[in-house]
């Protein structure tokens, strides 16, 4: 039975482009959760937040935010009128872990073989697999459907996070296959993506992501959780 208060939309965003994306030599010294956004990637995220002010329009909302900086910073240039005491701060939606201070020439090669094992599977050195993610996204979604049971639950839940894990939250979610998932690629720096409730109160993405290996054809499960 589906739980009575689902929201009206679940809206997961990708923060803006960040220091990361554009040196990878910045994780020789600089933490992942530590990085900032870069002056490109805050337009890119007050962009996204006019644009869901639009969408969302004056009903209510709820806010979950990985604790990495640059989600918090996205958070923030949001500008969706909940105050940072308001969000609810959540260590599971943070992105993989690929290994502590990083050396780029050994993720290099790691990236390497993650392509030939599979990106669902391969574990990076002193880090996490997509399937450790996947694990631990699984314990946040319990968490977010028991919100569900709570009459004044929000018309919309905005979660601010990263490219991989919004993609393993809707593998999650709508179930689908390592294939499928390994086949789409994340969303881009300061975009999001929309689960909206259905008649029937189920959820649909209001568009697909984008597919970059098209030889893997989408199953009928995946294919209705985006096509009308």
């Amino acid at each position: 039975m589906a739980a009575p208060y689902r929201p009206q939309r679940i809206i997961l965003v990708r923060h803006g482009e960040s220091e990361g994306n554009i040196n990878d030599h910045i994780y020789e010294t600089v933490p992942d959760h530590a990085l900032h956004m870069t002056e490109r990637g805050r337009q890119q995220v007050i962009t996204a937040g006019r644009r869901l002010r639009e969408l969302i329009g004056g009903e209510t909302l709820r806010m979950w935010v990985s604790p990495y900086v640059r989600t918090q910073e996205s958070a923030e240039l949001l500008d969706l009128g909940i105050s940072r005491e308001d969000w609810r701060i959540e260590p599971r939606l943070r992105e993989q872990d690929w290994a502590n201070f990083q050396d780029p020439v050994k993720i290099a090669e790691e990236k390497r073989l993650r392509n030939e094992y599979g990106h669902f599977w391969y574990r990076f050195t002193h880090g996490e697999s997509g399937s450790d993610v996947y694990d631990r996204v699984s314990t946040f979604l319990e968490s977010l459907h028991r919100s569900f049971e709570d009459p004044d639950m929000d018309r919309n839940v905005v979660i601010v996070t990263h490219g991989l894990t919004m993609r393993l939250f809707c593998m999650r979610w709508f179930r689908w296959s390592v294939e499928y998932f390994e086949s789409i690629s994340n969303p881009d720096n300061g975009t999001f993506v929309v689960l909206a409730k259905q008649p029937d109160q189920r959820y649909k993405l209001l568009e697909p992501f984008e597919q970059w290996d098209t030889s893997v054809e989408p199953t009928a499960r995946e294919r209705n959780s985006w096509e009308d």
